[in-house]
């Protein structure tokens, strides 16, 4: 388990990937990624994300905490998130999947071949 901001997270990541393989995992990160996002804007702003925070079992996060979530995820400071950096996110907060990324890496490009 890990901790963000005083919310603890189990890491299930490692059991999809291993249950989905490569390609069925980054699908559904994907999903999860449209499950959240603005439909209009087709990213995930503060504001979608606070509206669906209740999907995710943490209705009760305040305001600075929906803020520093983004902010941990947004590489281009555009205060959202975009499909990519949602995934990379997702990664960094599974140390299990940081260490095994490389065998996504190959997994993922010998399935585009």
């Amino acid at each position: 388990m890990a901790a963000q901001n005083g919310i603890v997270f189990e890491d299930f990541f490692p059991a999809m990937m291993e249950k989905l393989g490569a390609e069925g995992f980054m699908k559904e990160l994907c999903n999860g990624f449209r499950l959240l996002m603005d439909g209009d804007k087709g990213i995930i702003t503060f504001e979608s994300l606070k509206r669906n925070l209740v999907l995710l079992g943490l209705q009760d996060m305040s305001d600075e905490e929906v803020v520093c979530m983004l902010r941990e995820g947004d590489l281009n400071g555009d205060g959202a998130l975009d499909e990519m950096e949602f995934c990379t996110l997702m990664f960094r907060l599974s140390p299990a999947l940081m260490k095994s990324s490389r065998k996504l890496l190959v997994e993922a490009l010998v399935n585009e071949m």
